[in-house]
């Protein structure tokens, strides 16, 4: 296993299952949830990144500069492509040494016909740590783009979350984008509301102002914020279960649908990149 320490903050990496992290513990505690024991899959590892595009493209089809492109599904029992190639492809790890480490994965044409190199760059503080997501056009035409970061935090007793918005996506039974509801839904999560006592979130938030807080009585605040590109937060809150995602995000749901999405177009040798950073305290 790759890993990184400094001070009391250890952060280790599974870097041939989807470029995932696999803990991140700061004296001893949990900051991230923790990968079950020899996690082969990136859903159950403690984070992972989004690239080349975030959550699901509905079929995925789209059309791209006038070429059609169908991705093929890569979830099981899941109809619309998701999350990129990334998360399901390994990485190299690079570096990890000093508190640093930079992981890599090299996309070669597939059914996503254009090449690109995505790297992480993962740099520890004493309390946290930031993560730097880079994905480099490396054909020789013009490619979509969109990134996000895919982390899961421990579900405490009485936990809240805090995180400005001024609307969500509200989703079908396929959890595909519907229509924008503006103002508060379901959770209040601009005014600061509890985690529990809620059906299925799995929503795509919009006018994230890049900070949001994760806040358990007699426990230290974990606070997540990201770079301005990240203009999407992504909250998924399953019933029932241990965890909760709060998910920085450069692009939203039905990244090729209709307004403004967040992808860029990267022209050949151009890259975009993107930060998330974790602090506990």
């Amino acid at each position: 296993m790759t890993a990184i320490d400094r001070g009391q903050a250890h952060l280790s990496f599974a870097p041939e299952v989807g470029g995932a992290v696999t803990g991140f513990t700061v004296d001893g505690r949990d900051v991230l949830r923790p990968a079950a024991p020899g996690a082969a899959e990136a859903l159950l590892t403690a984070s992972f990144p989004l690239a080349p595009f975030c959550n699901r493209i509905p079929q995925g089809r789209f059309v791209f500069e006038g070429r059609e492109v169908v991705l093929p599904p890569n979830l099981e029992g899941h109809p619309h492509a998701l999350h990129g190639q990334g998360w399901r492809s390994a990485w190299t790890a690079e570096r990890a040494a000093d508190g640093e480490a930079l992981l890599s994965y090299e996309h070669a044409p597939d059914a996503w016909p254009w090449a690109y190199r995505a790297e992480q760059r993962f740099k520890l503080m004493d309390a946290g740590f930031r993560v730097e997501l880079t994905i480099i056009n490396t054909g020789e035409t013009a490619m979509p783009a969109g990134l996000g970061f895919h982390p899961y935090f421990p579900r405490r007793p009485g936990e809240t979350l805090t995180a400005a918005n001024d609307g969500v996506w509200l989703i079908d039974t396929e959890v595909l984008p519907t229509i924008h509801h503006p103002g508060p839904w379901e959770a209040d999560w601009a005014a600061g509301a509890p985690v529990e006592g809620h059906g299925l979130i799995d929503h795509c938030y919009t006018g994230w102002d890049q900070k949001a807080v994760l806040r358990a009585p007699g426990q230290p605040d974990t606070i997540i914020t990201a770079s301005p590109e990240c203009r999407w937060l992504h909250v998924y809150v399953p019933p029932g279960e241990d965890f909760l995602c709060v998910e920085p995000c450069a692009s939203r749901p039905n990244p090729f649908g209709e307004g403004d999405t967040g992808m860029v177009v990267l022209q050949p040798g151009e890259s975009r990149s993107i930060w998330m950073q974790v602090v506990t305290g």
